[in-house]
């Protein structure tokens, strides 16, 4: 893999989109021992992380869609962090809503002393009315869930790593229980999903990086430009992470071509990462194309 390009993926198999891409027909019937290999193949190559979502349940008339298998990350990522030495794990995105701070810090900490470090939390406010419903959140919860996320945003950033944790905020307060274990890392990287210009204000404001999703490469690089623009940005103690998303799924081994000028367009949009799906007919043909993609001259 090149110094300057890096790389995460969006682990195959785990969510099963109808959207955002699409997902192939092997992936319906992907084994753990796929996800092993996929993981192997890309901890060693190099690449920054592996991807997971999270959803409780989707409804039926919108899978076609969003997708209606979604893999638990956290189980997912335990999975996977004993036989990888490197590789980050990322959550793409947990929802802030379903989930108290302390929960997050709990689990998502014990996740990272695990795994020795390696857990990135990728965190949205969520957008699926019918699924907060689901879980007795859908009344002021949904319609206040940006204030709220964003002090759960700060209340997981005060727990992270603290044996004692302690916050008071407008809507999360809390001290003198003890978390244990907690996380290595005291300050875990948040990263803020969305596709609104507010989750790019909310990232530069309150995360460590931005990770959008179902934005084409233009799109993208204007709501960044404009980001600039604000006081916030030149505000920060560290630049912003970037972690973009290419239009459609890269095929490096077939056309080796498109993917490097698809890559280069990505960067040249502000990427400090590019958030990978590739194509491919097999478990196999998976690896191939992660192969294929760390060699690529970009």
């Amino acid at each position: 893999m090149t110094k300057t390009a890096q790389y995460g993926i969006g682990t195959p198999a785990v969510t099963l989109t109808g959207g955002y891409g699409g997902h192939s027909n092997w992936e319906a019937d992907a084994t753990p021992e796929d996800f092993a290999a996929i993981a192997a193949a890309a901890d060693r190559l190099g690449y920054a992380y592996l991807a997971c979502s999270e959803h409780v349940g989707i409804p039926p008339e919108v899978e076609a869609v969003r997708g209606g298998r979604y893999y638990d990350p956290l189980p997912f990522f335990g999975y996977l962090a004993g036989m990888t030495t490197q590789i980050r794990f990322l959550t793409y995105v947990l929802v802030l809503a379903y989930n108290h701070p302390l929960e997050i810090a709990k689990r998502y900490g014990t996740l990272d002393r695990l795994s020795k470090g390696r857990v990135m939390l990728g965190v949205g406010v969520g957008s699926l009315k019918p699924e907060f419903d689901l879980l007795g959140l859908g009344g002021v919860e949904f319609t206040e869930r940006g204030v709220r996320g964003d002090d759960a945003i700060r209340a997981i950033r005060a727990s992270m790593g603290q044996r004692l944790p302690k916050y008071s905020g407008p809507f999360y307060e809390f001290s003198d229980f003890i978390i244990d274990p907690c996380a290595v890392q005291q300050h875990m990287p948040i990263w803020i999903g969305g596709r609104s210009a507010r989750s790019l204000r909310r990232a530069v404001e309150l995360g460590d990086g931005w990770a959008p999703f179902g934005l084409a490469v233009p799109e993208m690089q204007a709501m960044i430009e404009r980001a600039k623009d604000k006081p916030s940005w030149d505000a920060r103690d560290k630049p912003i992470e970037l972690a973009l998303r290419h239009d459609g799924l890269l095929d490096p081994v077939g056309e080796p071509g498109l993917a490097a000028d698809r890559v280069a367009a990505v960067f040249e949009a502000g990427a400090t990462t590019m958030h990978i799906g590739f194509a491919s007919n097999s478990p196999a043909h998976y690896i191939e194309q992660v192969e294929a993609l760390a060699v690529l001259k970009i």
